[in-house]
Protein backbone atom coordinates (compact mmCIF):
# COMPACT_ATOMS: atom_id res chain seq x y z
CA UNK A 1 0.00 0.00 0.00
CA UNK A 2 1.34 3.83 -0.82
CA UNK A 3 0.86 6.79 0.62
CA UNK A 4 -2.96 7.80 0.98
CA UNK A 5 -3.51 11.55 -0.28
CA UNK A 6 -5.74 13.58 2.17
CA UNK A 7 -8.61 15.66 0.39
CA UNK A 8 -6.36 19.05 1.34
CA UNK A 9 -3.13 17.99 -0.13
CA UNK A 10 -5.13 16.57 -3.22
CA UNK A 11 -6.96 19.96 -3.87
CA UNK A 12 -3.25 21.77 -4.23
CA UNK A 13 -1.89 19.33 -6.23
CA UNK A 14 -5.37 18.42 -8.44
CA UNK A 15 -7.40 21.43 -8.33
CA UNK A 16 -11.14 20.91 -7.58
CA UNK A 17 -14.13 19.42 -9.23
CA UNK A 18 -16.11 16.28 -10.17
CA UNK A 19 -15.16 13.02 -8.77
CA UNK A 20 -16.72 10.10 -7.23
CA UNK A 21 -15.78 6.97 -5.71
CA UNK A 22 -17.37 3.63 -6.06
CA UNK A 23 -20.67 1.57 -6.52
CA UNK A 24 -24.26 1.60 -7.39
CA UNK A 25 -24.72 -1.63 -9.38
CA UNK A 26 -28.21 -0.65 -10.98
CA UNK A 27 -29.35 3.37 -10.61
CA UNK A 28 -32.51 3.97 -13.03
CA UNK A 29 -33.03 6.97 -15.10
CA UNK A 30 -30.22 9.05 -13.58
CA UNK A 31 -28.16 9.80 -15.98
CA UNK A 32 -29.44 13.67 -16.91
CA UNK A 33 -31.40 14.78 -14.44
CA UNK A 34 -29.13 17.68 -13.22
CA UNK A 35 -29.90 18.93 -16.61
CA UNK A 36 -33.50 19.27 -16.12
CA UNK A 37 -33.20 20.58 -12.38
CA UNK A 38 -33.27 24.07 -11.27
CA UNK A 39 -30.53 26.20 -10.64
CA UNK A 40 -29.77 29.86 -9.35
CA UNK A 41 -26.87 32.01 -10.56
CA UNK A 42 -24.36 31.04 -7.70
CA UNK A 43 -20.97 29.44 -7.65
CA UNK A 44 -20.02 28.46 -11.16
CA UNK A 45 -23.05 27.40 -13.51
CA UNK A 46 -25.21 27.46 -10.65
CA UNK A 47 -26.14 25.56 -7.69
CA UNK A 48 -28.26 22.91 -8.34
CA UNK A 49 -31.82 22.70 -6.77
CA UNK A 50 -33.85 19.72 -5.78
CA UNK A 51 -37.79 20.03 -5.14
CA UNK A 52 -39.70 18.82 -2.11
CA UNK A 53 -42.46 16.93 -3.55
CA UNK A 54 -44.44 17.55 -0.09
CA UNK A 55 -44.48 21.20 -0.15
CA UNK A 56 -42.09 22.15 -3.14
CA UNK A 57 -39.28 23.75 -1.11
CA UNK A 58 -36.45 24.36 -3.20
CA UNK A 59 -33.44 22.75 -1.37
CA UNK A 60 -29.87 23.24 -2.08
CA UNK A 61 -28.29 19.63 -3.37
CA UNK A 62 -25.35 20.49 -1.24
CA UNK A 63 -26.48 20.72 2.36
CA UNK A 64 -24.54 21.79 5.32
CA UNK A 65 -23.82 19.47 8.32
CA UNK A 66 -22.76 21.41 11.14
CA UNK A 67 -21.12 18.56 13.26
CA UNK A 68 -17.54 19.64 12.15
CA UNK A 69 -17.16 23.10 12.44
CA UNK A 70 -13.67 24.61 13.32
CA UNK A 71 -12.35 24.52 16.85
CA UNK A 72 -10.31 26.71 18.76
CA UNK A 73 -8.58 26.41 22.39
CA UNK A 74 -10.19 29.11 24.59
CA UNK A 75 -8.44 30.69 27.50
CA UNK A 76 -8.92 27.93 30.06
CA UNK A 77 -7.57 25.43 26.56
CA UNK A 78 -11.12 24.25 26.47
CA UNK A 79 -11.91 23.00 22.71
CA UNK A 80 -14.99 25.51 21.35
CA UNK A 81 -16.10 26.05 18.10
CA UNK A 82 -14.78 29.36 15.97
CA UNK A 83 -17.47 31.49 15.70
CA UNK A 84 -15.45 33.90 13.77
CA UNK A 85 -14.63 31.14 11.04
CA UNK A 86 -18.17 29.46 11.27
CA UNK A 87 -19.48 32.96 10.17
CA UNK A 88 -17.07 33.48 7.32
CA UNK A 89 -18.00 29.19 6.39
CA UNK A 90 -22.00 30.22 6.36
CA UNK A 91 -21.89 33.41 4.28
CA UNK A 92 -19.71 32.01 1.46
CA UNK A 93 -21.83 28.82 1.55
CA UNK A 94 -24.95 31.35 1.49
CA UNK A 95 -23.65 33.20 -1.21
CA UNK A 96 -23.24 30.32 -3.67
CA UNK A 97 -26.32 28.90 -2.76
CA UNK A 98 -26.28 27.03 -0.09
CA UNK A 99 -29.40 26.67 1.79
CA UNK A 100 -29.75 23.71 4.06
CA UNK A 101 -28.09 23.51 7.13
CA UNK A 102 -28.07 20.33 9.41
CA UNK A 103 -27.22 20.58 12.89
CA UNK A 104 -28.35 18.34 16.39
CA UNK A 105 -28.10 19.32 20.20
CA UNK A 106 -25.54 16.65 20.78
CA UNK A 107 -22.60 17.81 18.04
CA UNK A 108 -19.59 19.07 18.71
CA UNK A 109 -20.33 18.55 22.54
CA UNK A 110 -23.54 20.42 22.51
CA UNK A 111 -22.03 23.37 20.93
CA UNK A 112 -23.19 22.66 17.31
CA UNK A 113 -26.97 24.43 17.54
CA UNK A 114 -25.92 27.59 19.15
CA UNK A 115 -23.05 29.03 16.73
CA UNK A 116 -24.91 27.84 13.76
CA UNK A 117 -27.96 29.79 15.12
CA UNK A 118 -25.38 32.67 15.56
CA UNK A 119 -24.11 32.31 11.75
CA UNK A 120 -27.51 31.90 10.69
CA UNK A 121 -29.43 34.44 12.25
CA UNK A 122 -27.26 37.06 10.20
CA UNK A 123 -29.38 36.34 7.31
CA UNK A 124 -32.79 36.62 6.56
CA UNK A 125 -34.62 33.33 7.82
CA UNK A 126 -36.35 33.04 4.31
CA UNK A 127 -32.69 32.17 2.76
CA UNK A 128 -32.36 29.30 4.21
CA UNK A 129 -33.51 25.56 6.11
CA UNK A 130 -32.86 24.71 9.17
CA UNK A 131 -32.50 20.70 10.25
CA UNK A 132 -31.76 19.72 13.52
CA UNK A 133 -32.34 16.55 15.61
CA UNK A 134 -34.38 15.07 19.19
CA UNK A 135 -31.30 13.64 20.35
CA UNK A 136 -32.73 11.84 23.27
CA UNK A 137 -29.87 8.59 23.01
CA UNK A 138 -29.02 8.41 27.53
CA UNK A 139 -32.52 9.94 28.39
CA UNK A 140 -35.78 10.00 26.83
CA UNK A 141 -38.37 10.72 29.46
CA UNK A 142 -41.16 12.98 28.18
CA UNK A 143 -39.22 16.13 30.54
CA UNK A 144 -35.70 15.82 29.07
CA UNK A 145 -37.32 15.23 25.49
CA UNK A 146 -39.39 18.34 25.82
CA UNK A 147 -36.60 20.18 26.84
CA UNK A 148 -34.40 19.07 24.52
CA UNK A 149 -36.79 20.45 22.03
CA UNK A 150 -37.49 23.68 23.15
CA UNK A 151 -33.77 24.72 23.57
CA UNK A 152 -32.87 24.31 19.93
CA UNK A 153 -35.07 27.05 19.25
CA UNK A 154 -33.87 28.86 21.80
CA UNK A 155 -30.29 27.97 20.31
CA UNK A 156 -30.94 28.36 16.61
CA UNK A 157 -32.78 31.59 17.49
CA UNK A 158 -35.90 30.62 15.77
CA UNK A 159 -39.74 30.24 15.77
CA UNK A 160 -39.71 27.19 13.43
CA UNK A 161 -37.68 24.48 12.61
CA UNK A 162 -38.12 23.05 8.66
CA UNK A 163 -36.85 19.56 8.91
CA UNK A 164 -36.99 17.82 12.02
CA UNK A 165 -35.76 14.72 12.99
CA UNK A 166 -36.05 12.14 15.30
CA UNK A 167 -32.35 11.29 15.80
CA UNK A 168 -30.11 7.69 14.90
CA UNK A 169 -33.05 4.94 15.20
CA UNK A 170 -32.17 1.46 14.38
CA UNK A 171 -35.70 -0.09 14.60
CA UNK A 172 -39.06 0.08 15.55
CA UNK A 173 -38.39 -0.54 19.45
CA UNK A 174 -35.54 1.92 19.28
CA UNK A 175 -38.51 4.31 18.19
CA UNK A 176 -41.40 3.19 20.43
CA UNK A 177 -38.63 3.48 23.46
CA UNK A 178 -37.32 6.55 22.90
CA UNK A 179 -40.80 8.71 21.11
CA UNK A 180 -43.80 6.37 21.16
CA UNK A 181 -44.29 5.53 24.80
CA UNK A 182 -43.61 8.61 26.52
CA UNK A 183 -46.01 10.64 24.15
CA UNK A 184 -43.01 12.57 22.10
CA UNK A 185 -44.17 11.35 18.45
CA UNK A 186 -47.26 12.55 19.00
CA UNK A 187 -46.29 16.34 20.21
CA UNK A 188 -44.55 16.64 17.12
CA UNK A 189 -47.04 15.82 15.03
CA UNK A 190 -49.02 18.08 16.92
CA UNK A 191 -46.24 21.02 16.44
CA UNK A 192 -46.19 19.88 12.80
CA UNK A 193 -49.68 20.67 12.34
CA UNK A 194 -48.91 24.00 14.01
CA UNK A 195 -46.34 25.10 11.15
CA UNK A 196 -43.25 25.03 14.24
CA UNK A 197 -42.00 21.94 12.21
CA UNK A 198 -41.80 22.50 8.78
CA UNK A 199 -41.08 18.51 8.07
CA UNK A 200 -40.92 15.78 10.55
CA UNK A 201 -38.47 12.92 9.54
CA UNK A 202 -36.01 10.49 11.14
CA UNK A 203 -32.45 9.47 10.46
CA UNK A 204 -31.78 6.15 10.42
CA UNK A 205 -28.34 3.65 11.30
CA UNK A 206 -29.15 -0.28 11.57
CA UNK A 207 -30.08 -3.14 10.15
CA UNK A 208 -32.48 -4.31 7.37
CA UNK A 209 -35.14 -5.78 9.60
CA UNK A 210 -34.99 -2.37 11.67
CA UNK A 211 -35.61 -0.52 8.59
CA UNK A 212 -38.61 -2.77 7.43
CA UNK A 213 -40.72 -1.73 10.73
CA UNK A 214 -39.90 1.81 10.43
CA UNK A 215 -40.88 1.96 7.19
CA UNK A 216 -44.16 0.37 7.88
CA UNK A 217 -44.68 3.05 10.25
CA UNK A 218 -45.35 5.76 7.10
CA UNK A 219 -49.13 5.27 6.89
CA UNK A 220 -49.63 5.86 10.21
CA UNK A 221 -47.42 8.97 10.69
CA UNK A 222 -46.74 10.56 6.86
CA UNK A 223 -42.83 11.24 7.30
CA UNK A 224 -41.79 13.93 5.12
CA UNK A 225 -38.31 12.80 4.67
CA UNK A 226 -36.06 10.56 5.92
CA UNK A 227 -32.05 10.61 6.31
CA UNK A 228 -29.65 7.34 5.24
CA UNK A 229 -26.34 7.05 5.29
CA UNK A 230 -24.93 6.75 1.12
CA UNK A 231 -21.74 6.53 -0.44
CA UNK A 232 -20.31 4.53 -2.94
CA UNK A 233 -19.22 2.03 -0.61
CA UNK A 234 -22.39 1.24 1.67
CA UNK A 235 -24.43 1.14 -1.71
CA UNK A 236 -24.09 -2.59 -1.63
CA UNK A 237 -20.98 -3.42 0.59
CA UNK A 238 -22.45 -1.73 3.90
CA UNK A 239 -21.36 -4.92 5.85
CA UNK A 240 -21.60 -4.93 9.76
CA UNK A 241 -25.41 -4.41 11.01
CA UNK A 242 -25.88 -2.13 8.42
CA UNK A 243 -28.29 -1.97 5.53
CA UNK A 244 -26.83 -1.28 1.91
CA UNK A 245 -28.29 2.29 0.80
CA UNK A 246 -29.27 0.61 -2.34
CA UNK A 247 -31.92 -0.83 -0.49
CA UNK A 248 -33.15 2.01 1.71
CA UNK A 249 -32.90 4.82 -1.12
CA UNK A 250 -35.32 1.94 -2.69
CA UNK A 251 -38.13 2.12 -0.35
CA UNK A 252 -37.83 5.67 0.21
CA UNK A 253 -38.27 6.03 -3.65
CA UNK A 254 -41.59 3.54 -3.70
CA UNK A 255 -43.31 5.87 -0.80
CA UNK A 256 -42.62 8.79 -2.66
CA UNK A 257 -40.29 9.91 0.60
CA UNK A 258 -37.35 12.05 0.04
CA UNK A 259 -33.87 11.38 1.45
CA UNK A 260 -31.07 13.30 3.21
CA UNK A 261 -27.74 12.16 2.41
CA UNK A 262 -25.33 11.49 5.21
CA UNK A 263 -22.06 10.54 5.37
CA UNK A 264 -21.28 10.32 1.48
CA UNK A 265 -17.42 10.70 2.52
CA UNK A 266 -17.88 7.56 5.12
CA UNK A 267 -16.79 10.70 7.86
CA UNK A 268 -13.61 11.51 5.19
CA UNK A 269 -12.24 7.79 4.49
CA UNK A 270 -13.72 8.55 1.02
CA UNK A 271 -11.57 11.59 0.62
CA UNK A 272 -8.67 9.90 2.26
CA UNK A 273 -8.21 7.05 0.15
CA UNK A 274 -4.88 4.91 -0.79
CA UNK A 275 -2.73 6.11 -3.22
CA UNK A 276 -3.70 3.43 -5.75
CA UNK A 277 -7.31 4.34 -5.34
CA UNK A 278 -6.72 8.18 -5.72
CA UNK A 279 -4.99 7.41 -8.67
CA UNK A 280 -7.36 5.24 -10.25
CA UNK A 281 -10.08 8.20 -9.77
CA UNK A 282 -7.38 10.64 -11.26
CA UNK A 283 -6.89 8.68 -14.21
CA UNK A 284 -10.80 8.46 -15.33
CA UNK A 285 -11.17 11.99 -14.55
CA UNK A 286 -7.60 14.26 -14.31
CA UNK A 287 -9.96 17.63 -13.46
CA UNK A 288 -11.82 16.35 -10.40
CA UNK A 289 -11.08 15.42 -6.86
CA UNK A 290 -11.23 12.39 -5.18
CA UNK A 291 -14.05 13.46 -2.77
CA UNK A 292 -16.10 15.21 -5.70
CA UNK A 293 -16.01 11.60 -6.69
CA UNK A 294 -18.09 10.66 -3.98
CA UNK A 295 -20.48 13.79 -4.10
CA UNK A 296 -21.77 13.23 -7.62
CA UNK A 297 -22.30 9.72 -6.99
CA UNK A 298 -24.72 10.86 -3.57
CA UNK A 299 -26.66 13.14 -5.79
CA UNK A 300 -27.11 10.96 -8.66
CA UNK A 301 -30.49 9.04 -7.56
CA UNK A 302 -33.66 10.95 -8.28
CA UNK A 303 -35.20 10.73 -4.71
CA UNK A 304 -32.45 12.49 -3.25
CA UNK A 305 -33.41 16.19 -1.83
CA UNK A 306 -29.79 17.07 -0.62
CA UNK A 307 -26.81 15.62 0.37
CA UNK A 308 -24.95 16.81 3.69
CA UNK A 309 -21.26 17.25 4.22
CA UNK A 310 -19.35 18.86 6.89
CA UNK A 311 -17.00 21.33 5.86
CA UNK A 312 -14.17 22.11 8.21
CA UNK A 313 -11.88 24.06 5.93
CA UNK A 314 -13.15 26.57 3.16
CA UNK A 315 -11.23 24.43 0.44
CA UNK A 316 -13.57 21.82 0.73
CA UNK A 317 -16.86 23.78 0.91
CA UNK A 318 -15.30 25.46 -1.98
CA UNK A 319 -14.57 21.89 -3.91
CA UNK A 320 -18.09 21.19 -3.21
CA UNK A 321 -19.94 23.95 -4.36
CA UNK A 322 -18.16 23.78 -7.85
CA UNK A 323 -19.16 19.75 -7.87
CA UNK A 324 -22.97 20.68 -7.62
CA UNK A 325 -22.56 23.74 -9.35
CA UNK A 326 -24.42 22.03 -11.48
CA UNK A 327 -24.65 18.40 -10.70
CA UNK A 328 -23.16 16.30 -12.91
CA UNK A 329 -25.11 12.98 -12.54
CA UNK A 330 -23.13 9.66 -13.40
CA UNK A 331 -24.01 8.07 -15.98
CA UNK A 332 -24.00 3.73 -16.34
CA UNK A 333 -20.58 3.68 -17.07
CA UNK A 334 -19.47 5.75 -14.60
CA UNK A 335 -21.37 3.67 -11.81
CA UNK A 336 -19.94 0.77 -12.77
CA UNK A 337 -16.68 2.30 -12.66
CA UNK A 338 -17.02 3.43 -8.68
CA UNK A 339 -18.92 -0.29 -7.58
CA UNK A 340 -15.07 -1.83 -9.12
CA UNK A 341 -13.63 0.99 -7.09
CA UNK A 342 -16.29 0.03 -4.26
CA UNK A 343 -15.00 -3.88 -4.55
CA UNK A 344 -10.95 -2.66 -4.47
CA UNK A 345 -11.73 -0.53 -1.36
CA UNK A 346 -12.61 -3.68 0.48
CA UNK A 347 -8.78 -5.00 0.56
CA UNK A 348 -8.20 -1.80 2.99
CA UNK A 349 -9.52 -3.34 6.27
CA UNK A 350 -9.87 -0.20 7.96
CA UNK A 351 -12.42 0.56 10.70
CA UNK A 352 -15.82 2.39 10.07
CA UNK A 353 -15.20 5.02 12.73
CA UNK A 354 -16.91 8.23 10.90
CA UNK A 355 -15.61 10.62 13.56
CA UNK A 356 -19.29 11.25 14.68
CA UNK A 357 -17.95 11.22 18.30
CA UNK A 358 -20.99 9.81 19.80
CA UNK A 359 -19.09 7.37 21.76
CA UNK A 360 -17.77 10.73 23.43
CA UNK A 361 -16.60 11.65 26.06
CA UNK A 362 -15.03 8.37 27.26
CA UNK A 363 -15.60 7.85 31.62
CA UNK A 364 -11.88 6.88 31.41
CA UNK A 365 -10.50 9.63 28.95
CA UNK A 366 -9.75 7.71 25.68
CA UNK A 367 -9.98 9.45 22.46
CA UNK A 368 -11.88 6.93 21.02
CA UNK A 369 -11.95 8.82 17.78
CA UNK A 370 -8.62 9.79 17.61
CA UNK A 371 -7.25 6.03 18.17
CA UNK A 372 -9.52 4.59 15.57
CA UNK A 373 -8.91 7.19 12.58
CA UNK A 374 -4.72 6.97 13.55
CA UNK A 375 -5.46 3.06 12.63
CA UNK A 376 -7.25 3.76 9.39
CA UNK A 377 -4.99 6.30 8.36
CA UNK A 378 -2.16 3.87 9.02
CA UNK A 379 -3.84 1.30 7.28
CA UNK A 380 -4.02 3.35 3.91
CA UNK A 381 -0.45 4.58 4.38
CA UNK A 382 0.84 1.27 4.48
CA UNK A 383 1.90 1.54 7.79
CA UNK A 384 0.48 -1.48 9.54
CA UNK A 385 2.64 -4.66 9.82
CA UNK A 386 1.68 -8.23 10.11
CA UNK A 387 4.95 -9.45 10.65
CA UNK A 388 8.82 -8.49 11.73
CA UNK A 389 9.55 -10.58 9.04
CA UNK A 390 7.81 -7.86 6.69
CA UNK A 391 9.63 -5.93 4.38
CA UNK A 392 9.52 -2.36 5.49
CA UNK A 393 8.67 -3.61 9.43
CA UNK A 394 11.34 -1.54 10.76
CA UNK A 395 9.69 1.38 9.36
CA UNK A 396 6.21 0.89 9.55
CA UNK A 397 6.93 0.37 13.37
CA UNK A 398 8.34 3.23 13.69
CA UNK A 399 6.04 5.29 11.84
CA UNK A 400 2.98 3.86 13.56
CA UNK A 401 4.15 4.52 16.84
CA UNK A 402 6.36 8.14 16.51
CA UNK A 403 2.53 9.14 14.69
CA UNK A 404 0.65 7.22 17.82
CA UNK A 405 2.34 9.48 20.16
CA UNK A 406 1.59 12.76 18.86
CA UNK A 407 -2.28 12.09 17.32
CA UNK A 408 -3.27 10.49 20.83
CA UNK A 409 -1.96 11.84 24.58
CA UNK A 410 -0.47 9.33 26.64
CA UNK A 411 -2.92 9.41 29.48
CA UNK A 412 -5.80 8.83 26.76
CA UNK A 413 -4.01 6.01 24.40
CA UNK A 414 -6.03 2.69 23.90
CA UNK A 415 -4.14 0.94 26.96
CA UNK A 416 -6.46 2.72 29.42
CA UNK A 417 -9.41 1.10 28.43
CA UNK A 418 -11.51 -1.31 30.75
CA UNK A 419 -14.17 -2.91 28.63
CA UNK A 420 -17.08 -0.90 29.91
CA UNK A 421 -19.05 -0.83 26.72
CA UNK A 422 -20.99 2.89 27.65
CA UNK A 423 -19.72 4.31 24.31
CA UNK A 424 -21.08 1.29 22.42
CA UNK A 425 -24.60 1.93 23.10
CA UNK A 426 -23.98 5.31 20.82
CA UNK A 427 -22.44 4.48 18.12
CA UNK A 428 -24.51 4.45 14.82
CA UNK A 429 -22.03 2.36 13.11
CA UNK A 430 -22.65 -0.27 15.46
CA UNK A 431 -18.46 -0.59 16.13
CA UNK A 432 -17.49 -3.35 18.91
CA UNK A 433 -15.62 -0.56 20.01
CA UNK A 434 -14.06 -2.39 23.03
CA UNK A 435 -13.22 -5.20 20.69
CA UNK A 436 -11.35 -2.78 18.74
CA UNK A 437 -9.78 -0.45 21.18
CA UNK A 438 -7.97 -3.63 23.02
CA UNK A 439 -7.03 -4.96 19.40
CA UNK A 440 -5.36 -1.85 18.70
CA UNK A 441 -3.75 -1.65 22.41
CA UNK A 442 -2.57 -5.03 21.89
CA UNK A 443 -0.80 -4.14 18.56
CA UNK A 444 0.97 -1.22 19.31
CA UNK A 445 1.65 -3.48 22.71
CA UNK A 446 3.55 -6.02 20.38
CA UNK A 447 5.36 -3.25 18.59
CA UNK A 448 6.62 -1.42 21.81
CA UNK A 449 8.18 -4.62 22.64
CA UNK A 450 9.20 -5.37 19.01
CA UNK A 451 7.53 -8.57 19.75
CA UNK A 452 5.39 -8.92 16.33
Amino acid sequence: MKKNIDRREFLKRAGAAGMITAGLGTLTGCKGDAKSEDAAPAGEGGMTYRTNPGNGDKVSILGYGCMRWPMIKDENGKDIIDQETTNRLVDYAIEHGVNYFDTAPVYLQGQSEVATGIALKRHPRESYFIATKLSNFSNYSRENSMEMYRKSFENLQTDYIDYYLLHSISGYDAFKQRYVDNGMIDFLLEERKAGRIRNLGFSFHGAPEGWDALMATHEQYHWDFVQIQLNYVDWTHAGRRNTNAKYLQEELDKRGIPSIIMEPLLGGRLSKVPEYIADRLLERNPEGSVASWAFRFAGTPKGVLCVLSGMTYMEHLQDNIKTYSPLDALDEKELAFLEETAELMQNYPTIPCNDCKYCMPCPYGIDIPAILLHYNKCVNEGEIATSSQDEGYRKARRAYLVSYDRAVPKLRQADRCIGCNTCMAHCPQSINIPHEIHKISAYIEKLRRDKL
